[in-house]
């Protein structure tokens, strides 16, 4: 029998070569490992930076964000937020600005039925007494509030005993006594509703007055 191969005339036989499939799945697999791996040790490499990074052992010291070094007179160096009852006072105290001038605390609050200093509230007293320290001329009033609860008798008691609390806290610090006077708002001039607790919390306060610089 003639090999159909070798007959003449006969069409020539198709040869078909079976392309090898691509697994191109395993291949995006592969790279997004590697891609992963990479991303992960470039990480470890900028934290391990980061905790390596020397501090510097004699710099200035960096004061809380929001917080300023204020340099009084005498060189004395208080760090004060802004927008606060010893910030702006030192500024007015600075300043040509003339007296008589009420300032409110922002962080000087009394608990219910209470003239005692807060534990909290002691670092804005200790502040204020460095300020009043650096202007000695400065003469100033301190009035106490209370919320709308109790009797009026016994709101203004309570009114003139917390501003007598400041006052001695100042006296404590330094400041003479005959700078300062007192007196009491009672419950008169609220700055927050007294029909919440929050709204009290605000009223037991204490404003301060300069009344000469």
């Amino acid at each position: 029998m003639a090999d159909p191969k070798n007959t003449p005339g006969a069409p020539p036989r198709e040869v078909r070569i079976e392309k090898k499939k691509t697994n191109w799945l395993a291949w995006i697999l592969l790279a997004l490992g590697i891609l992963a791996a990479l991303l992960a040790l470039s990480r470890c490499n900028r934290h391990e930076k980061v905790a390596a990074a020397p501090t510097p052992a004699n710099g200035p010291a960096v004061p809380p964000v929001g917080v300023k070094h204020v340099t009084l007179p005498g060189g004395k160096v208080v760090d004060l937020q802004p927008a606060t009852l010893n910030y702006d006072l030192q500024s007015f105290l600075a300043s040509n600005a003339a007296a008589p001038r009420t300032f409110t605390f922002d962080k000087l609050n009394f608990d219910t039925d209470q003239p005692v200093i807060r534990a909290d509230d002691q670092p804005t007293l200790s502040a204020l007494g460095q300020i009043l320290a650096a202007y000695p001329k400065a003469n100033v009033r301190l009035v106490g509030y209370a919320d709308a609860r109790g009797s009026a008798a016994a709101n203004a008691k309570l009114g003139s005993d917390r501003a007598a609390a400041v006052a001695k806290a100042l006296s404590d610090a330094g400041i003479d006594g005959k700078r300062i006077t007192t007196a009491s708002g009672g419950d008169s001039n609220p700055v927050a509703s007294n029909a919440t607790a929050g709204g009290q919390f605000e009223n037991r306060r204490t404003e301060l007055v300069v009344t000469s610089k």
